[in-house]
């Protein structure tokens, strides 16, 4: 049985912790300075600068190819960088990859199991290998089943799960060494809707109450633009945008706020007073709805100036930015 299977690992000396390394405190999570990978001639990762946040939920996107997959393989020290430096929590994932191991959860796109074993089994299997007491096992592994919502089905065949079962179950099966960064390969492909969701919803409740930090790599944009705080694009090996969704919006306008605003005014009396407010660069008209260009979110100017000459004000709302359309504009830039 799982259980009763005894694995010795011994420290290499090349991997003894510093005291700096001890007392890590960083909120940065992962470090990447000008990293970069070569196979060859095909540059796969070019002079990548990338941070990433405690407690953060990072979106990696970008079409195969585009250096995604090897960027994690150098982050969890299976691959070695061609030039450029990497940190995971203070670690080197080259000289360093077991401590790298011990603090990271890796959930691949199709997650490996045992079928002959029970959900149970398999993440008992896991604890061992990870070398937990058998008390401490047991302890963490019917919180992950439960905190994954598999607590009823413990001791069913991983082979009867269903597609979203085992997804869940790979998640449990990350949860068992209380990693600090979670790598999720592309986790929610082939779910349904409502599966999704739970998932998506899991991983938000991990972030927040275990205050994990987790990397997404999806082509999913709509889930990504659902639950992570941060994107970064990559195309061609390179990172070509790195910020909140609000920010590579506003990159994208140039730094130019656009409003759509709709009133019961109209004429040259509505453009002037339109016109005149502070941070104002144009005003058009586009049937009922006047739009106004303007360096500053100048919302609350333009309801003020409406009402105080006694107009209604109908609509008042800021262009906004989809992911979908943030990615493309990046992608074919």
């Amino acid at each position: 049985m799982a259980e009763t299977l005894t694995l010795n690992f011994k420290k290499p000396k090349s991997e003894t912790l510093t005291r700096a390394q001890k007392e890590i405190t960083t909120s940065d999570v992962v470090t990447t300075r000008n990293l970069v990978k070569r196979y060859g001639n095909f540059t796969a990762v070019d002079d990548l600068n990338l941070n990433l946040r405690e407690g953060e939920i990072f979106g990696l996107l970008g079409p195969n190819g585009a250096g995604k997959t090897t960027t994690i393989l150098m982050l969890m020290g299976l691959t070695e960088p061609t030039a450029g430096s990497v940190r995971v929590l203070g670690f080197d994932p080259v000289r360093q990859p077991i401590h790298v191991k011990r603090v990271v959860g890796y959930l691949p796109e199709h997650v490996a199991l045992y079928d002959d074993l029970s959900a149970r089994e398999n993440l008992m299997y896991t604890a061992d290998l990870n070398g937990l007491s058998l008390k401490e096992a047991k302890t963490r592994v019917g919180a992950a089943l439960e905190r994954v919502g598999l607590a009823n089905v413990a001791e069913k065949k991983v082979r009867t799960f269903s597609h979203g079962m085992r997804q869940r179950l790979g998640i449990a099966d990350v949860l068992i060494k209380k990693p600090r960064l979670v790598i999720l390969d592309e986790p929610t492909l082939g779910l349904d809707p409502e599966a999704v969701n739970q998932l998506l919803d899991l991983i938000v409740a991990m972030t927040h109450e275990e205050r994990m930090t987790v990397l997404l790599s999806s082509h999913q944009l709509p889930q990504v633009q659902r639950i992570c705080s941060r994107v970064g694009i990559f195309v061609k090996g390179k990172l070509i945008a790195d910020g909140t969704i609000q920010q590579l919006a506003s990159q994208l306008a140039g730094g130019v706020h656009t409003l759509h605003i709709a009133f019961d005014a109209n004429g040259m009396d509505a453009a002037n007073a339109l016109q005149q407010i502070p941070g104002v660069l144009s005003v058009e008209r586009e049937g009922d709805v006047w739009r106004v260009r303007a360096t500053s979110d100048v919302r609350p100017e333009l309801a003020r100036a409406i009402t105080q000459r006694g107009w209604s004000l109908y609509h008042l709302s800021e262009r906004d930015f989809g992911l979908e359309e943030i990615y493309l504009r990046y992608f074919q830039g």
